[in-house]
């Protein structure tokens, strides 16, 4: 959102941001982090063929999906992503329904809520594992969720 607009309530915070993603990455303090982080990026760049954006000042979002509530809220978010915080890497978009248990059984180290992914560091998965994932959770999101 440009600095002289202003958002209305039913608008979702998280906006486009056009800032960029490898200057977002690259101040990451936690090198571990920061490795992490532009691993994240190269992954899901591959697996879901998407650029990608930044959503906020902190999210690395690829593709970007609409979604429209029953209440007749909508909107426009990420289609999947991940922001290195300093707790833990959290991953968006990758529930993928019923599909995502059967992977999140054989992924490693983690832990979910609030529809999200939270991963210490990549070294604790398998990141073959988190590959079915993305691409799990981008299909999901891209054919179940979006509303174009």
């Amino acid at each position: 959102m440009a600095p002289n607009e202003t958002r209305t309530k039913d608008q979702n915070k998280t906006q486009p941001s056009g800032a960029s993603v490898e200057a977002f990455l690259a101040a990451v303090e936690h090198p571990v982090r920061r490795r992490d982080g532009l691993r994240l990026l190269a992954l899901m760049a591959e697996v879901t063929g998407q650029e990608a954006e930044m959503w906020g000042p902190t999210i690395v979002g690829f593709g970007r999906y609409h979604y429209k509530y029953e209440t007749g809220r909508e909107g426009d978010a990420p289609a999947v992503g991940f922001s290195p915080r300093k707790a833990s890497l959290s991953l968006y978009g990758l529930g993928g329904g019923t599909a995502s248990d059967p992977l999140l059984a054989r992924l490693g180290k983690h832990k979910t809520g609030a529809g999200c992914l939270y991963i210490n560091t990549l070294d604790d998965i398998d990141e073959a594992v988190l590959a079915e994932l993305v691409q799990a959770g981008y299909r999901h999101v891209m054919t179940v969720l979006h509303h174009g």
